[in-house]
Formats: C-alpha cells, structure tokens, sequence
C-alpha cells in the first residue's frame, strides 16, 4: 500500500509540474518585453481625442501592424492588452492599437473616417516609429475585421489639397489579416441583428445615424459602408478567420467576400474554425498564423 501511495504522489507531483511548466510558457509567451507609448493623440471627434498606442518589441522588424481595436464599432484603451497580439511582438512587428470614439455618438462613417486618420497618421510619423511607411498591415476582429477590410477596399492616398500633411499620406494597408468581419450590411443573411425589413442591423441603428421607421437613406449608407462593393482587382492580400457558428456575423458573410475577391484575381483566404461562434478561446494562437500571414506578405521582397 505504502508503495502504491509514493506512486501515485509521484504521478501527481510530476503532473501538478508538467502543468506549472506549460501555464508557466504559455503565460511568458504572451507577455513580451515591450516598450509601450499610452494615447498619443492622432485627431479630434466630435471635442475628444482620438488615440492610439504604440508597442514595440525588444527586436522590431522595422514593420508595423495597425490593430483596430473596435467591437460593435464601440472602442477604448483599457479594450487593448499586449497579450491580444504577443505573436505579433514575437514577430518583431510594431503594433499601433488605433481606437475611436464609440457609437453612436460617433456613427460608423465617421469612425472610419477616424481610423482612416490612424493611418495616415501612422504613416507620417514612420520615420519616428522605425517602420517602414510602404508596407503597413492591419488587423481585428468583428467591427475591428469591419473597419479593416474598409481599409484594405476603400484605402488610397488623401487629397493632396488637404491643409494638414497627415491627410495628404494614403490610408491604404498591404497585408490583412481578421476575424470574423461584416462585409456586406445591406445583406445580412441569416444574421440575428437581419429583421429583414430592408433597415441597418437592428442594435446599430444609431450607430448609423438611421431611424428605424425612416430608414430610406439606408440604401446608400448600407452600401458605402460594405467593403464587399468596393472590391478591386488590386486588393492586399487578406487572411479571415470565421467560426462557422457565428450567428452575429454568418460565415457566408466572408464567403462572399471571398469569391467576389478572388474573382478578380486577389490573394484571400478563409480559414473556418468549425463550431466557432462569434470568438473563440484558441484565437490568440490563431494570431500566430496571422504574424505568419504578415511575414509572408507584408515584409518586402527580399527581406529576411
């Protein structure tokens, strides 16, 4: 008896550490030595600043991802934690976490507007951040996909007539890679925010700046806002991650993406995790797959 309770305390002495040891790597893994700059201001909104922050790696790259940090175009800097993007880091990527006044008191078109200005903020001041300002990715999930795949269809160089310098810098991005993002508003399919009278998504009506029993400037909103009627044969190479159980946001929604995409000839590929709702847990190993995607993409030819 003696024997088979040394034993068993062993088994259970050698389990409790194999447990510390991948607790202990996981959680190392996710938190990098960083350095990390707190809300510098890239523009105003409606009497508010809006920000961004900047995090650098021990070994940066010289390259840098913008992360949208928006869910249900709602945005804030406590909604950002390195770990969100310790791949990235690991990487050497410089991340720039670019957040937005909140709808509704911002609607969505001026929120893109806002992260629009992110970029080309970002752009001017590469030189400072020790990032290439030619190749610049981006990534998010849900509204943040949103705003990125806007980005990617939308993205070009700012008036050259514009009075700030910022706004003259392009807010086109190269590389993309999201979750789960909505890309076409006026058909939502199967979605529960669809109540299928020809409106907005029933929770962001505000959000749009619409009136539900007047929503027949919808159309054109709908429409301006959906990056799937904005697709060119000249897009950047985009990685979605979908969840084949998303009620929020259908899978079918980056399905049709996808095939409009590559109907005119642009690199996109739809990874589908099977079960997966509206997130998942095993996302942020997911974003490994999106430093790859950025490595393979985003870094110009030659580099190492």
């Amino acid at each position: 008896m003696k024997t088979w309770l040394k034993r068993f305390a062993l088994a259970v002495a050698v389990l409790v550490l194999l447990v510390a040891l991948i607790v202990g790597s996981v959680w190392i893994y996710l938190t990098p030595t960083i350095e990390r700059q707190h809300r510098i201001v890239y523009g105003q909104r409606h009497g508010q600043d809006l920000t961004l922050d900047i995090v650098r790696p021990t070994h940066p790259n010289g390259l840098g991802v913008a992360f949208m940090v928006s869910g249900g175009w709602k945005s804030g800097t406590n909604a950002f934690r390195t770990w969100m993007v310790a791949p990235l880091l690991r990487h050497g990527y410089t991340v720039f976490a670019v957040c937005h006044v909140s709808q509704p008191e911002a609607t969505v078109m001026e929120i893109f507007d806002d992260v629009s200005r992110g970029i080309r903020f970002i752009r001017a001041h590469a030189k400072d951040y020790g990032i290439d300002p030619a190749h610049l990715g981006v990534t998010g999930g849900s509204a943040g996909g949103h705003l990125s795949l806007m980005l990617a269809t939308r993205g070009g160089p700012g008036p050259a007539s514009a009075s700030d310098p910022v706004d003259r810098e392009s807010n086109a991005v190269q590389a993309v890679a999201i979750f789960y993002p909505v890309t076409d508003l006026i058909n939502l399919g199967p979605s529960t925010e669809n109540l299928h009278d020809g409106g907005p998504p029933k929770s962001f009506v505000q959000a749009f700046g619409m009136d539900r029993p007047n929503h027949a400037p919808w159309a054109l909103v709908g429409h301006e806002m959906s990056p799937i009627y904005y697709v060119s044969s000249n897009l950047p190479p985009m990685l979605i991650y979908h969840g084949d159980a998303d009620t929020l946001v259908p899978l079918e929604q980056s399905q049709r993406f996808q095939a409009r995409a590559r109907e005119l000839g642009n690199t996109v590929e739809l990874v589908v995790h099977h079960k997966g709702k509206h997130g998942w847990l095993s996302m942020v190993w997911d974003i490994l797959s999106f430093a790859n995607w950025f490595d393979r993409y985003l870094k110009p030819a030659g580099a190492q």
